[in-house]
């Protein structure tokens, strides 16, 4: 998905968004989603990504802190909670989004797009006190490009399926890093 269709979704988002804050407009959009819970998830995801996006004030807290965290914030706050192993609830301002496997991975995916065309970039070194999963033996995919350059794909048990493209010369570096003693 390139740049514009990144900010097309967005901005489809935005007006769906929009479009759901009426109270009418709410009650229809899930009585339409009870339907179709599986084909309407990216609009669920979407809406909230969007509604995020869209409050210049949004806290992530932790449910302990959740009322300071509002009554400090002029926006709605977000919570995150996972009330089942496979079930993650999205909870900005007095609207719950109850969030299965695949909806998870739909949302990490957009998140993931708009994120790569954001400023300030991702630092480049390693956050003191970053938290991660690493996935051991992860599986994965290599393909040769056109112009010579190695496109690696590698599925991570949270990112899911993450792609890296490699230039000739980037992929001899990473074959000395990886064969040091």
């Amino acid at each position: 998905m390139n740049l514009h269709d990144q900010i097309g979704a967005l901005e489809a988002a935005v007006d769906q968004l929009l479009v759901a804050a009426t109270p009418h407009a709410a009650c229809t959009a899930e009585a339409a989603n009870a339907d179709h819970p599986v084909a309407d998830a990216t609009a669920d995801v979407t809406d909230t990504a969007a509604a995020a996006e869209a409050q210049p004030e949004v806290t992530a807290a932790e449910p302990a802190a959740a009322e300071s965290a509002a009554a400090e914030s002029t926006g709605p706050t977000l919570n995150l909670a996972r009330p089942s192993q496979n079930a993650i609830t999205m909870t900005i301002g007095d609207q719950t989004v109850t969030l299965h496997p695949l909806q998870v991975g739909q949302m990490i995916e957009e998140l993931s797009n708009a994120r790569a065309s954001m400023e300030p970039e991702v630092p480049p070194g390693i956050p003191g006190g970053w938290r991660f999963v690493s996935t051991k033996n992860p599986v994965m995919a290599v393909q040769k490009q056109p112009n010579g350059d190695r496109l690696l794909v590698l599925r991570h048990t949270g990112h899911g399926w993450v792609p890296f493209t490699f230039s000739p010369e980037t992929v001899i570096e990473m074959y000395m890093l990886l064969t040091q003693r």
